[in-house]
């Protein structure tokens, strides 16, 4: 097997002529994919045409936002991803939460990755970013060329060596039939989604820190079924604390016949320091209040009481304040 590695955003590499995940190694040729796949649209019931927002403030319908894609990549290794993805979503929680990390990574990964190619598309063709990336953060370009190696695993063959890069968490719904939506934060490589009884949250770059952190309250809701509002309650913990991780990865990454091998480099390096920014409330609060938008509570709602916000678990078990 070709264990080249493919590195886009050494010479920004997003202009829709190479393949966005193998940057053609295959020889067949490229054709654009759509980056919610039929399966999705149709589970979702969604028509296609739903918008969404870009970071350029453009509005796009699902059904415009492609990726191109190498068919032999697209059909030997992209396309039984989605069918395994898709048959245990549309069994819902008992199998999802069967599906190896690994599978959810993989897809989570790549829907991601295709989300930034269609931004970095659109900031090259804008002049917002040179075609060198000069003016982009230079933090952000180190993680999603990680991310972008990482999802290669979909084609390729890459060792994690005793870690995994990411925190996904799955956890059953109350509701039988929740309606499909997601979030993600592209500068967090954060992303949620919620389906029929079951919600996923995944930090796609912390080593599986952000679980970690999170790991009383994980631990306090076992396989219990979630009520909405815990749901985003949970999915605004995850995100503000992605947002206090103040650690950028660092990966030695060593093609070896055939293989991929990543390793990850300590966390705590030479900084003395924490690995999450102090938790502060108040600034937590505000990022709830925007996941509990259908129930329309008010910040002062949330923060009434400064040193215990609103919580609908019992106990709330709150990350400690500093």
């Amino acid at each position: 097997m070709n264990s080249t590695i493919y590195q886009p955003f050494k010479n920004f590499d997003f202009k829709y002529k190479n393949c966005f995940l193998s940057g053609d190694t295959f020889k067949s040729p490229v054709e654009e994919i759509n980056i919610l796949p039929a399966w999705l649209l149709e589970v979702a019931n969604f028509s296609g045409e739903e918008q969404i927002k870009l970071l350029d403030e453009s509005v796009r319908s699902y059904n415009t936002l492609k990726v191109p894609c190498n068919t032999e990549v697209f059909t030997h290794f992209i396309q039984p991803l989605e069918e395994k993805i898709a048959d245990a979503f549309s069994k819902g929680y008992d199998a999802v939460s069967q599906l190896e990390e690994e599978d959810l990574f993989k897809w989570i990964g790549k829907f991601m990755y295709s989300l930034i190619y269609v931004e970095m598309n659109a900031a090259v063709r804008l002049q917002q970013i040179s075609s060198d990336g000069v003016n982009m953060s230079q933090g952000l370009m180190h993680k999603f060329g990680n991310l972008n190696t990482m999802i290669q695993s979909i084609y390729l063959d890459v060792v994690y060596e005793d870690f995994k890069p990411w925190s996904i968490v799955v956890v059953p719904l109350e509701e039988q039939d929740t309606a499909f939506s997601f979030r993600d934060e592209i500068n967090t490589l954060t992303f949620s989604l919620k389906l029929k009884n079951f919600g996923i949250i995944a930090c796609l770059q912390d080593n599986g820190t952000n679980k970690k952190f999170h790991q009383e309250i994980l631990d306090q809701i076992g396989k219990t079924a979630l009520s909405p509002q815990q749901f985003e309650e949970i999915c605004a913990r995850f995100y503000y604390s992605a947002y206090l991780f103040n650690r950028l990865p660092e990966y030695a990454i060593m093609p070896v016949e055939g293989s991929i091998y990543i390793d990850a480099m300590p966390l705590r390096g030479t900084l003395n320091k924490a690995l999450f920014d102090h938790w502060q409330h108040k600034t937590y609060a505000q990022v709830l209040q925007d996941f509990w938008k259908p129930w329309r509570h008010t910040l002062f709602e949330i923060i009434k009481d400064p040193t215990n916000p609103m919580s609908y678990f019992v106990p709330a078990s709150l990350p400690v304040t500093q």
